[in-house]
């Protein structure tokens, strides 16, 4: 285990509007206040979205179990965001999806295209000196700490 303290800065309240691309918009968020490293609430609804929904067998490097879900559902989840060695933001979310009696968890990985709306909860971290970047001994993207 590593850590480091660090100290809560500024807090966001960011509403995602209809047809908006989730993953999209809270980058362009992100670059827009100059936000190093930050978590995040959300809740809402989304038209689809692909996740990863745990790897397809325990082995390192994983492989993705790729699933999706269409036709709107509503969502919550929790997401971070640090800058990879270039300066972009990485962000990391995992939603919980349910329509009816159907409930769907996974890693949101592309094409989470808001129904509605998104509520959301972003609150900056600062001091302390993490980021993202590639991980030797897994092949993933994983935070790194100073």
């Amino acid at each position: 285990m590593k850590y480091a303290k660090a100290k809560q800065g500024r807090t966001y309240l960011v509403k995602f509007e209809n047809n908006d691309d989730f993953i999209k918009e809270i980058k362009g968020f992100i670059k827009k206040e100059k936000i190093k490293c930050a978590f995040f609430i959300f809740l809402g609804a989304v038209v689809k979205a692909k996740m990863a929904a745990g790897p397809k067998k325990a082995v390192i490097p994983p492989v993705a179990n790729m699933i999706s879900v269409k036709d709107g559902w509503e969502v919550f989840g929790t997401g971070s965001v640090f800058l990879n060695k270039k300066g972009e933001p990485q962000v990391h979310i995992h939603g919980n999806f349910g329509k009816g009696e159907k409930s769907k968890m996974g890693c949101v990985r592309a094409d989470a295209k808001i129904f509605n709306v998104i509520e959301a909860m972003v609150t900056e971290i600062t001091g302390v000196k993490a980021f993202k970047d590639i991980d030797p001994a897994n092949g993933l993207n994983m935070m790194q700490i100073k």
